[in-house]
């Protein structure tokens, strides 16, 4: 493939709905110019952008794949993305890396959710957009309705490329003296027009229409010209600021800077990096710096990826996507610049996990195993996070559903033979007291030789720091060296309280008298004797469980806000709040322990036909209503038996 510079690039993510057409789409703009002779079908699994094992095997994608096609002198680098929620990573990816984007509309289904997620994520972006109707060679169609729908969901904004009139009225409203020449019952000449269509696609003013048939080879040609006319192209692209403020300009002459948006771990190649070129241009053995790492890396291996086929590179300048092998320490998010420069974009925008599952190997010894295979698994997919929860000693895998993290499981045993289980996932409850309590604790032990004695009267008392301990002795009752030792007894038993062996918080303790042995009193028998101490006082100052509270903002169409709040309601949520969002819907504020959450992205995307979306953060504990109580103690007893 041969060098281009930025003016003759343009760079467009493909955006929709699951099985709307986005993977075919390609295949057929690849038949139009004579790259392939025959169009792949994605249930064949032999199309170009959907060349992963696993993609094959499940039939849709999974994560973005790059496509370029070389139109009119013009090459086209098109980001297939996948149309499944889970993977909105990968959409956010692909949108950091682009100027435009094309949201695919199947002609038979209308607008599905994942067509208004798409016009929300070019909206988040501030991407120009443009609708593409997809299989307008199915039986029943009826092209004109889901134009109609369109106009319905997004606005006046939305107008066909064939409906000059229509046009013309849009163009109109760009532009002022256009705007009085429309209202003059002047027509535009097809410079005007063409003008201000790109204005109006450019600022996001106009969405256009276009129709295709990727089975019948209609409208595909006219949808790749459509592209190259307007589409930003990618020279044009505005200066991007850096994390420090300072603008990098798409100057092909400037200081060579690249931005890693998308991280491959190919079986045979190993890590494949894709760089979006912001500034001057790369070429293969330059080195730049990567100023995370604070480590410089070689490009020893350009090349241009087409689906999983490789071109050469014989450089790529700013504005054009090009590939990287090898590189030792770069990620997805890292920007590579020269050392002087010391350049760092701002990273890409991930969500924050919805769904969690705590996983554990089905072979014992694979711990070490499972985690490094997640961690490679994070450089391709960073829109996951793999925890450790110290207090339940479960790991946890984070991401936005069910299919994605199925993916994740299903990844870590083909690439790297561990297989891994959902187990049920653990609550860390915690254990208070809420009285106080004066006891004893003496630990005296003689078996023939030294013998042990420690004597210690604590104190108990519910307390608002997580422990504290003093000591008001007096008349040596206990020697001063011998108090570090009994706060180190009563600190080690904190982690096992006597309810449920939970974590203990909120306690107060005050040693305040006792007795010791001179020759048999040590550290060892003080810290047994806390020990001792410990377990009695806590009983007998009434303990109880706590249980962590969630803090979460649901965003909600109108439509679902009664089916949500009734859920919440059963989950023991208090609805603290609504307000309305800018741009519809409402956002519910919302509490509710942690327990009762466990499914809850799973719910709410039913409940709300994948509409609703939600935030969740830890906010406090709270006193677990007894009847709950009494089953995780009995439980937990059950368990030590």
């Amino acid at each position: 493939m041969k060098g281009y510079t930025g003016d003759m690039i343009r760079n467009v993510a493909l955006l929709g709905h699951g099985g709307c057409g986005k993977t075919t789409l390609l295949e057929a703009a690849l038949l139009a110019t004579g790259v392939i002779n025959r169009l792949g079908r994605v249930e064949d699994g032999n199309t170009v952008s959907d060349y992963d094992k696993m993609e094959i095997e499940k039939g849709y994608s999974i994560s973005d794949s790059i496509v370029p096609v070389e139109y009119n002198k013009v090459k086209l680098n098109f980001i297939d993305t996948p149309g499944f929620f889970d993977f909105v990573g990968e959409v956010n990816s692909a949108m950091s890396a682009v100027d435009a984007a094309l949201i695919l509309v199947d002609a038979s289904s209308g607008v599905q959710v994942g067509t208004e997620k798409a016009w929300d994520s070019c909206k988040q972006f501030n991407m120009p957009r443009i609708f593409v109707i997809t299989k307008t060679d199915k039986e029943n169609v009826d092209l004109e309705a889901t134009i109609a729908e369109l106009k319905d969901k997004f606005g006046t904004s939305v107008v066909p490329f064939d409906d000059k009139d229509a046009i013309a009225e849009v163009v109109a409203e760009t532009d002022e003296e256009l705007m009085e020449k429309y209202f003059g019952g002047e027509e535009f000449t097809l410079e005007e027009l063409k003008t201000g269509l790109f204005g109006g696609i450019v600022s996001g003013d106009i969405a256009p229409v276009l129709a295709t048939s990727s089975i019948n080879d209609e409208g595909i040609k006219e949808l790749m010209q459509a592209v190259i006319d307007y589409v930003p192209k990618a020279s044009s692209h505005a200066p991007i600021k850096t994390v420090d403020g300072e603008e990098i300009a798409c100057d092909p002459a400037g200081k060579p800077v690249a931005f890693v948006f998308k991280t491959i771990a190919d079986p045979f190649l190993g890590k494949i990096n894709l760089l979006k070129v912001v500034s001057g241009e790369l070429h293969t053995g330059m080195e730049l710096y990567n100023s995370r790492v604070e480590k410089a890396e070689k490009l020893g291996s350009l090349f241009f990826l087409r689906g999983k086929n490789q071109g050469d590179c014989p450089g790529a300048v700013a504005g054009d996507i090009v590939a990287a092998a090898k590189l030792q320490f770069t990620q997805t998010g890292d920007t590579l610049s020269e050392k002087a420069s010391d350049i760092v974009l701002p990273p890409i925008e991930f969500p924050q996990p919805s769904l969690y599952i705590a996983v554990e190997p089905k072979n014992k010894g694979d711990d070490e195993k499972i985690s490094s295979g997640l961690h490679k698994l994070m450089e391709e997919d960073p829109s996951f996070v793999l925890e450790r929860n110290s207090e339940t000693r479960q790991t946890l895998l984070g991401g936005q559903g069910e299919i994605q993290l199925n993916i994740i499981t299903a990844k870590l045993k083909d690439k790297f033979g561990v297989d891994v289980q959902s187990v049920p996932q653990k609550i860390a409850y915690r254990e208070t007291i809420k009285a106080t309590s004066d006891v004893q604790g003496k630990h005296k032990k003689q078996s023939g030789g030294a013998g042990q004695y420690g004597d210690v009267h604590i104190r108990f008392s519910p307390s608002q720091e997580e422990f504290e301990f003093s000591e008001e002795l007096f008349g040596g009752s206990v020697p001063k060296n011998y108090v570090p030792a009994v706060e180190k007894g009563l600190l080690e038993s904190l982690n096992r309280g006597p309810l449920a062996g939970c974590k203990v918080v909120n306690v107060k303790a005050v040693l305040y008298d006792g007795s010791y042995h001179d020759v048999d009193s040590n550290e060892m028998a003080f810290k047994i004797a806390a020990t001792l101490a410990f377990k009695k006082g806590i009983v007998e100052a009434t303990p109880c469980l706590l249980e962590p509270i969630m803090h979460l903002e649901v965003s909600v169409p109108g439509d679902y806000m009664g089916d949500v709040m009734g859920d919440m309601n059963k989950r023991r949520g208090k609805i603290l709040g609504m307000e309305p969002k800018a741009g519809g819907g409402q956002k519910l504020v919302a509490e509710a322990p942690q327990s009762e959450l466990f499914d809850y992205a799973i719910v709410l995307r039913s409940m709300t036909q994948a509409r609703g979306s939600f935030t969740m953060t830890f906010e406090r504990y709270e006193e677990v209503p007894q009847h709950l109580a009494e089953k995780i103690i009995a439980a937990h007893k059950e368990d030590e038996a």
